[in-house]
């Protein structure tokens, strides 16, 4: 799988220091708050098990699955809700754990989503942020690294659910999706 990639963006070392800090900002801010984390499926799996085992706080979890790519590697726009909670969110505290935030659409729906549903307060923890992919005004409350425009995968991230296991965050070469 490295051998595929252009470049390798993020290492597995920079994503270690990045879930160790985002683990102690995320404790001092929901220490006593037992928040309920949700993992928005399938891309934020490694990176959500890697920041609640660094949190030092009582958390809940729970699972969404969510679209706007399909198999593309563009955004469609439209947002799908695969899979939703089992939890109710009504009067909790609320943290949404993603792989990447890029147009900012899919994020932007969960938060209006959860806050009608009445979650007491929602915040987002990304590892990765796409500032200038951005179509929306929206941005996480916890950024681990910004990254450029560019096509990227590992560490959860996919192109066709390939590279997901991958324990960085490369460019993939364009041979492989043009």
């Amino acid at each position: 799988m490295i051998n595929d990639m252009k470049k390798i963006l993020v290492s597995e070392e920079e994503i270690k220091d990045t879930v160790a800090r985002l683990g102690k900002e995320l404790t001092a801010d929901y220490k006593g708050k037992d928040p309920l984390v949700i993992c928005v499926l399938k891309g934020a799996i490694f990176f959500m098990t890697d920041v609640v085992r660094a949190m030092d706080c009582n958390v809940e979890l729970d699972f969404m699955d969510v679209s706007s790519y399909g198999n593309g590697f563009e955004s469609t726009g439209e947002v799908k809700i695969e899979r939703d909670l089992d939890t109710n969110v009504k009067g909790r505290h609320v943290l949404i754990v993603e792989d990447i935030v890029d147009t900012g659409r899919t994020l932007r729906h969960l938060v209006e989503l959860l806050k009608h549903r009445g979650a007491e307060s929602v915040k987002v923890c990304t590892l990765l942020d796409k500032p200038s992919g951005r179509v929306v005004d929206m941005e996480a409350d916890y950024v681990g690294v910004v990254v450029p425009n560019e096509f990227l995968v590992g560490y959860g991230l996919d192109f066709k659910q390939f590279y997901r296991n991958m324990p960085c965050v490369g460019v993939i070469k364009e041979e492989f999706y043009e």
